[in-house]
């Protein structure tokens, strides 16, 4: 039986996981680390310590399926609408700019519950905390090592993590990169910025009518939601929850400084913008340092192959596009260029 590892529980590396249990079921072994204490990646949900509020997605807020995605994916749509995880977002999201055919889905139990739902389904063996720090070519193995812990040995290995930080990685992976991959690498950019997640008690109630609004002429706050009325999920006894997503040049500006030191400034145009707002009983601050892919691996097919015997293969949005059906994408193509080199 073939040992591989999935290096990040976020949506490719989950649907990656899911996707190799149900076609190759009984002759590979699924390993999945990762260096967070929970799975989602950027994929978020953030819950108050004494949860008495509603969670809040911190990461990605809702799905968009183009009508050829829509088609082409309708599988993962169904079964994840089917299983309850999604459900058409119905709520006034202000200032969203819809296209003709595109259809919106949210998460009412939250986004972390899509990676979730797929891990699930893997029936993959999850460590989290697991930071992964190089990978060494051991004949036809790879050894991997991570920050605390021993290193293990895996037949292949899939790297999921942002390209940043597959670059970062010690051992044999930059001595294998051709010059045109290390260019193609070098290329990819991201977004970054911080969101805040506020949690308010039972008691309670917003004035305003939306359940998300994005703001464009605002330097630091480019979108806020009422992330319960967003998901469309009252539930009595538990206080709104209210996110707050900042502008791409304000994250650039700030993102060298602590998320500590951050905090204020954001919540200080927040009460300019929402004077009224009630004081929350919790605030959790998230910078994203790696948010949305800017610039992809060009003709890229969704993945990377840095070495075809032992398999060490790159995938993720970087290598297709940054949102749901690019990560889907990305998982099917790292399945058969798994399904090739393992000979199953």
């Amino acid at each position: 039986m073939s040992r591989v590892l999935i290096v990040g529980a976020g949506l490719t590396g989950s649907l990656c996981a899911c996707l190799l249990r149900r076609e190759l079921q009984g002759r590979v072994q699924v390993v999945v680390w990762d260096k967070a204490g929970g799975a989602g990646g950027r994929m978020s949900t953030s819950r108050p310590p004494d949860a008495s509020s509603h969670s809040a997605d911190l990461g990605a807020q809702y799905i968009t399926a183009t009508p050829a995605y829509a088609q082409s994916h309708h599988s993962f749509y169904s079964e994840l609408l089917c299983a309850g995880v999604l459900q058409p977002l119905d709520c006034h999201i202000e200032g969203l700019q819809q296209k003709d055919g595109n259809k919106n889905y949210v998460t009412p139990r939250g986004t972390s519950n899509v990676v979730k739902h797929f891990l699930s389904e893997s029936g993959a063996d999850l460590f989290l905390q697991h930071h992964v720090t190089g990978v060494y070519r051991r004949g036809a193995s790879w050894e991997v090592a991570r920050k605390a812990g021993d290193s293990e040995t895996f037949d292949a290995v899939v790297l999921t993590m942002p390209v940043p930080q597959i670059l970062q990685l010690q051992g044999d992976l930059v001595t294998l990169l051709s010059a045109q991959q290390r260019q193609q690498l070098d290329c990819v950019r991201y977004s970054s910025r911080f969101a805040l997640g506020l949690f308010f008690s039972p008691e309670v109630t917003f004035t305003f009518s939306w359940g998300a609004k994005y703001f464009t002429d605002n330097h630091c706050i480019r979108y806020i939601a009422v992330d319960n009325r967003k998901r469309s999920a009252e539930a009595v006894g538990l206080g709104p929850s209210l996110v707050v997503h900042t502008s791409i040049p304000f994250g650039l500006e700030h993102l060298e400084r602590d998320k500590e030191d951050v905090q204020p400034v954001i919540l200080q145009e927040l009460h300019r913008l929402l004077p009224n707002l009630p004081q929350p009983i919790s605030i959790k601050c998230q910078k994203w340092r790696y948010s949305q892919v800017l610039t992809t691996v060009p003709d890229c097919p969704g993945h990377m192959i840095l070495l075809q015997a032992p398999l060490l293969i790159c995938g993720g949005d970087a290598f297709s596009h940054s949102h749901f059906d690019g990560c889907v994408d990305s998982a099917l193509s790292v399945l058969e260029a798994l399904k090739t080199s393992l000979k199953v």
